[in-house]
């Protein structure tokens, strides 16, 4: 996907339908939307993730400004038919700027009655259904609680349904191929994606592409995706059912000019793990344990060698950040991922870190909890976990990405503080922005900041006898940055460990004095972390503004976009850092009557503002594992604009 040029003027999130044309040589109308959001939903085998994944690759090459929402199963397998076995990936993509993937699906393609009777609450009356019949047996109705076929019995009459026999179709247009029934039917995801692919005039050749290359050592079976994939095409073409295409043009003003690709959350951090460790010269470690939504991160830098990237899979979360912490003391730009749960076995290694005072990155993907909780689901409940989740007074800096395209920027932005600062750094994305997507802007290489570290080279203190030492917790007097000593460094040894260190010395001390000098100092170190000043969008002088952080940011500003369209006074800013929070904070806080801080969780930054600025602020909360809805919050943001 390629330049575009810059920037939207405010939209309310809301479909436009354009002109309708009928295109020359073909019967069947073209209709313009402005935008469309798309879910497709079978059983976890069916592939429909896949499917999501390709679909929005081609509108990715299309050009149209794009958010998706994977939505997947908590349960390993959960049995086949049956609502939590349900995957679906929802998909928004418009002709102008636009930052949620949707409240309400425009058109649901659901592969069996479980699908259905899973998304048919969230559609709106008017949408498009388009069902696989061959799977609304009997016995897979009366697996979700179907008495009646809904096809049949009148309850889909307010919507615009197109039952296909998805199934039989694939079956039969692979019926040349040397396939079994249950391997052909395999295909019926392919069928479907090129159904879709025709209603919204999607490219084709990228996904033919990418067949050829995943079943490159099978080559039938990637000639047989195909067949499928273009007999779904074929079909939208020739049959009645399907009367009109839609398109949706690409989003010529919603970008400054550049390269860009589609991007992930996880992938985007990945990326920007890479390029802190080249911007620093220095080799990257992560030391980490597959849990999710966290190991992608772990899957995609396995796969950098080149770029001097080691990874290693502990056989559990402590050992993962034990090592990640020698790879720090031994001059790496050291990293540790993991969700929540991995946070809390991490959590006295972290302390650790604080008391060694070396530079660590701890980035947590945060999920539904407590305990194992939603593994696959959305929340942001361990802010406070990250602010106080550790025996003693161990500050550590908080971090948070807004989009999946930003935490390209987050991780940039970590690894500058923990390099400079000398500090572990905690970096909270959640399972929302992890695994939906985006268009980014690849960055130009003179973009980037220089993360340049400077290790000790030589003693740094003279005694009283004239002699000269190394002390390592001499600090540097702008940052209070202690030196880092690479490990084999003639005359740079020095004493490590968890047990308190002298000021300067760092030999072991009990002295009370000296604990509460050193305590208060790595206090003052994370106090005194230079971050920019919080900016706020208030074009029209608010009394109300709403505050935010993390993944919020899409749905907020959505709403705040419809609130602005309807006459509304709104002002909005958003949080990228959590410790230190920005300078003016206060000051921002202060200008306003209302403050509403909308978070999933059930009102951790609220009480921190409250506790730090004496603010009334109003928690709205939401801690069902999945993201805000725009239309809620602007519902919301109304009230309390009214009160």
């Amino acid at each position: 996907m390629t330049s575009q040029v810059s920037s939207p003027a405010e939209q309310a999130d809301e479909a436009v339908v354009g002109e309708q044309r009928k295109p020359a040589g073909t019967t069947k109308d073209v209709r313009r939307l402005d935008r469309v959001i798309i879910r497709f939903a079978g059983d976890s085998g069916d592939g429909m993730q896949l499917t999501g994944d390709r679909f929005t690759s081609e509108t990715a090459s299309f050009g149209n400004d794009l958010s998706t929402l994977p939505n997947f199963p908590a349960e390993i397998r959960a049995p086949a038919g049956t609502l939590p076995g349900v995957s679906s990936f929802q998909l928004h993509f418009a002709d102008h700027d636009i930052l949620t993937p949707g409240d309400a699906p425009n058109v649901l393609v659901a592969m069996n009655p479980a699908a259905l009777k899973a998304n048919i609450g969230d559609l709106p009356r008017g949408a498009e259904i388009i069902v696989n019949t061959d799977e609304f047996t009997k016995r897979a109705m009366q697996k979700v609680g179907y008495d009646t076929s809904p096809l049949e019995d009148g309850s889909l009459d307010g919507y615009s349904l197109h039952p296909v026999p998805l199934t039989t179709l694939t079956v039969e247009a692979l019926k040349e191929f040397d396939l079994s029934r249950k391997e052909a039917e395999r295909s019926k995801n392919m069928f479907a994606l090129g159904l879709l692919s025709w209603m919204y005039h999607r490219p084709t050749e990228g996904t033919e592409r990418f067949l050829k290359s995943k079943f490159a050592k099978k080559p039938d079976i990637a000639a047989a995706n195909i067949a499928a994939y273009r007999a779904g095409w074929n079909f939208g073409e020739t049959t009645e059912d399907f009367a009109v295409s839609y398109e949706i043009a690409p989003a010529t003003k919603a970008f400054p000019v550049g390269t860009y690709r589609n991007i992930s959350g996880n992938l985007a951090l990945s990326y920007g793990l890479i390029a802190a460790s080249r911007q620093a010269d220095l080799p990257l470690y992560l030391g980490s344990y597959p849990i999710t939504p966290a190991s992608d991160i772990l899957h995609e830098l396995s796969r950098h060698k080149n770029f001097g990237v080691r990874t290693f899979q502990a056989e559990d979360e402590i050992a993962g950040i034990g090592a990640a912490l020698g790879a720090a003391f031994g001059g790496s730009l050291a990293v540790t991922t993991t969700s929540g749960p991995g946070v809390a076995l991490k959590s006295e290694t972290i302390g650790l870190a604080v008391s060694l005072e070396l530079p660590l990155l701890v980035i947590d993907i945060q999920r539904g909890g407590p305990s194992t909780g939603l593994p696959t689901k959305t929340e942001q409940a361990d802010l406070l976990q990250a602010m106080y989740g550790r025996n003693g007074e161990a500050p550590v800096p908080v971090v948070a990405p807004c989009t999946p395209a930003d935490c390209f920027d987050a991780a940039l932005e970590a690894a500058r503080i923990a390099l400079t600062y000398r500090t572990p750094v905690m970096l909270l994305s959640d399972g929302y922005l992890a695994n939906g997507s985006e268009p980014w802007r690849i960055p130009d290489l003179d973009e980037l900041p220089d993360l340049t570290v400077q290790f000790a080279q030589g003693p740094n203190h003279t005694l009283d006898d004239g002699s000269e030492v190394f002390w390592p917790y001499k600090r540097d007097p702008q940052t209070l940055a202690r030196p880092w000593a690479v490990p084999g460094t003639p005359g740079l040894e020095h004493r490590i460990g968890g047990i308190e260190k002298e000021d300067g010395s760092g030999n072991i001390s009990y002295a009370p004095a000296n604990h509460d000098f050193m305590v208060r100092t790595r206090q003052a170190k994370i106090d005194g972390i230079e971050v920019p000043d919080l900016e706020v969008d208030d074009p029209h002088e608010a009394s109300t503004l709403v505050l935010g952080w993390g993944s919020t940011y899409g749905p907020i500003t959505a709403a705040v976009r419809r609130l602005r369209t309807a006459g509304e006074a709104i002002a909005q800013a958003h949080l990228r850092h959590l410790n230190p929070f920005p300078s003016n904070l206060g000051a921002v806080l202060a200008r306003y009557e209302k403050v509403v801080i909308p978070e999933m969780n059930l009102g951790q930054l609220a009480t921190l503002v409250r506790a730090k600025y004496l603010v009334n602020a109003h928690s709205y909360n939401q801690v069902n594992g999945m993201p805000f809805k725009a239309e809620q919050l602007a519902k919301a943001l109304k009230e309390a604009i009214d009160a």
